[in-house]
């Protein structure tokens, strides 16, 4: 069925094979009144069963279900109205349409007509009133024809019944087609827009298609009229079985073609207007003077028509392009994996990316409002409290840098940020910070960076991580103390290489233990061990020279046995610059230490 191309349907054959029939039948056959209800009839009863089907295809969209549920109500009353008009007929062939018929086409079309008002339009509220316009412009239109070819002949009748059933029945027709183009304006039409303009223009022709073939023939030959109100109702068939073959072709998603944002259809209204002005400023004859005030009517409005539909086509390519690249950097930003933050003069998050979520378990909608500084890791708000002084600055108007900002898990990602100051742009005002989650990669490079200033067996800083410890504090005075273990030697050769790394742990462990905040510890190599502390002063250093003299001489545990392990210790204090010459005077003041300990052994 999907695949089967709309021109080789069957019913829509068949409905057009009854279109020539119903021609030569009624044109050139014996065709006449009572077969003319019964064809209706049938048409009715059809318009039940494609009703009751396309409700049941839109079982999962609930406005276009109730839409073709209302349908099939319509559809039944029509049968029913009609089916009772064909007995009548059958029974009295000269009997005239009845009052009951009548009273259930209307009230089959009313209960349509509220179905179509209530169906959503699925727009905002500018585009709602323009819908509404549009559809009051064609709507307006529509009742100038009715009222040229129906209207306006049958209220001249003295049966005040054909005026009172002319003037329901048209009324009705009216709110019709003004539901029918809200629709068809509309983007949620449960109906497709070839479908939905057969259909208006066949549920047009059941009101006005009589008079239109009276005023083209210029008599009201019963024949005539007769196919005048059949075709429209076969346009009806026609469009709920065009309508399911697109809905089964095309099940899910927008069903119709792709609409613009300006309808054309208010345009074309006002075209058919002025050509029926035309049309009937011909039949009464009006002199020179009319014809030339009713030309410069005409092209005026075709000008003005011409120009507004330029300026709107331009428009609406303009919104199309407008459009496709907002689409292409929302599908960007979508599935950014870098994350976008603009924030106030208040450090206020105006903007957040869906990169958020990714990035800092939060969702871009929760980020709005939130204070951005609160969420910077404490030691790194320093750095993030200077962007803003840096970007004033900054001669390329960014800035970058690394910062630490905590994750909806309670935890910290480290992110490299740009920062650039764009608060003078209209379009942001704000500061904007594109951000790059490095955790991983800053794990890895303070693993290697631990590894190259550490000692692998101790933990302790090594002799690279002293030297740049020492670089840094220029301008002042420095204190180093070097210590060397006593008789290590002899407990590594004697015990072995595992019980001298024993040893060398518990030392490392007691040189921490002695730390204040600020102090490095240092294993120089072998069982040379350094400690500089933050207080540079001699006092500070000899205390600390004592305590670690006091920590050393206590033994180490090896397995049950007590290892008797000491240390000597060198001070050294002078300028931070030279990190080499302190050295080698704490290490000389060491060496002078051990042989004092020696010479005062001996």
């Amino acid at each position: 069925m999907r695949d089967r191309p709309l021109l080789r349907d069957r019913v829509l054959l068949g409905l057009a094979g009854l279109t020539v029939a119903v021609v030569l039948w009624f044109l050139l056959g014996p065709g006449g009144g009572r077969s003319s209800w019964l064809i209706q009839t049938g048409l009715d009863v059809t318009l039940v069963f494609l009703s009751r089907r396309l409700a049941a295809l839109c079982a999962a969209q609930p406005a276009a279900r109730r839409f073709w549920r209302s349908m099939t109500v319509t559809a039944v009353c029509c049968a029913a109205g009609d089916g009772y008009q064909s007995v009548l007929v059958l029974l009295h062939p000269a009997a005239t349409v009845s009052t009951v018929q009548t009273v259930l086409v209307v009230l089959g079309m009313s209960g349509m007509v509220v179905t179509m008002l209530r169906h959503p339009l699925g727009a905002d509220g500018r585009q709602r009133l323009r819908l509404w316009l549009d559809a009051a412009t064609v709507m307006a239109g529509v009742a100038v024809f009715l009222w040229y070819f129906s209207i306006g002949a049958e209220l001249g009748s003295d049966h005040l019944v054909d005026r009172l059933a002319t003037a329901a029945v048209s009324a009705v027709m009216l709110v019709i087609v003004l539901g029918v183009l809200k629709l068809i304006l509309s983007d949620t039409a449960p109906f497709t827009l070839l479908a939905g303009v057969i259909g208006s223009i066949g549920t047009a022709g059941t009101a006005v298609g009589a008079s239109v073939a009276t005023v083209l023939t210029g008599a009201s030959n019963p024949r005539i009229m007769t196919v005048a109100q059949l075709i429209p109702c076969i346009l009806v068939v026609f469009s709920l079985r065009l309508q399911e073959l697109q809905t089964r072709r095309r099940p899910a998603g927008r069903r119709g073609a792709a609409r613009g944002r300006f309808s054309r259809m208010p345009y074309l209204a006002v075209i058919a207007t002025q050509v029926l002005l035309v049309v009937a400023l011909t039949g009464i004859g009006p002199g020179v003077r009319i014809w030339g005030v009713t030309a410069g009517v005409v092209v005026i409005t075709l000008l003005v028509l011409t120009r507004q539909l330029a300026a709107f086509h331009d428009n609406d390519r303009l919104l199309t392009d407008l459009h496709v690249q907002k689409e292409w950097f929302s599908s960007l930003v979508q599935h950014a994996s870098d994350v976008t933050i603009v924030v106030d003069a208040q450090d206020t998050v105006t903007y957040a990316s869906p990169a958020a979520v990714r990035v800092l378990g939060t969702d871009p909608a929760q980020a709005l409002g939130a204070v951005l500084r609160q969420r910077v890791h404490p030691d790194d708000v320093a750095a993030f409290d200077a962007l803003p002084g840096r970007l004033a600055t900054a001669p390329a108007g960014q800035v970058a840098a690394q910062l630490r900002l905590r994750h909806a898990d309670g935890g910290y990602r480290w992110l490299d940020v740009i920062g650039a100051d764009l608060r003078a742009h209209p379009s942001v005002r704000g500061v904007v910070y594109n951000a790059r989650d490095i955790t991983e990669a800053r794990a890895l490079q303070d693993k290697l960076r631990h590894q190259a200033t550490h000692d692998t067996l101790t933990g302790l800083a090594n002799r690279a991580l002293l030297g740049e410890r020492l670089q840094q504090r220029t301008g002042g005075q420095v204190s180093v103390l070097v210590i060397d273990l006593d008789g290590f030697k002899a407990i590594n050769d004697g015990h072995g290489h595992h019980a001298g790394d024993h040893v060398l742990t518990t030392v490392a462990a007691r040189l921490t233990a002695l730390l204040h905040p600020g102090d490095l510890a240092v294993r120089l190599g072998g069982d040379e061990f350094a400690v500089v502390p933050a207080d540079p002063h001699p006092d500070r250093a000899g205390a600390l020279s004592g305590q670690i003299v006091a920590a050393l001489s206590a033994p180490v545990d090896l397995d049950g046995r007590a290892l008797p392990v000491g240390g000597s210790v060198g001070v050294a204090t002078g300028p931070a610059g030279d990190p080499d010459r302190l050295l080698r005077d704490a290490d000389a003041a060491m060496y002078r230490t051990k042989q004092d300990r020696k010479a005062a052994a001996v």
